[in-house]
């Protein structure tokens, strides 16, 4: 299942990389994007949002959504 993450925080690419990373180190998670202009990341997975949601904010990024 195809998953939009809206997140709030990211100001450069050096946040894309650690939301990516965050992402990734997820066991079933594939992460398609992670977009500074848009603000947003696309993954693919059947994860919980919870754990999405936890391992960003752990960053220090703010989930506003997960669509």
């Amino acid at each position: 299942m195809k998953k939009i993450i809206k997140i709030e925080g990211m100001s450069c690419n050096h946040c894309v990389s650690h939301v990516k990373e965050a992402l990734e180190n997820i066991k079933d998670v594939n992460v398609l994007e992670v977009n500074l202009e848009n603000k947003n990341a696309l993954v693919e997975t059947e994860v919980d949002n919870n754990i999405l949601k936890n391992a960003i904010e752990e960053e220090g990024y703010d989930v506003i959504s997960i669509d």
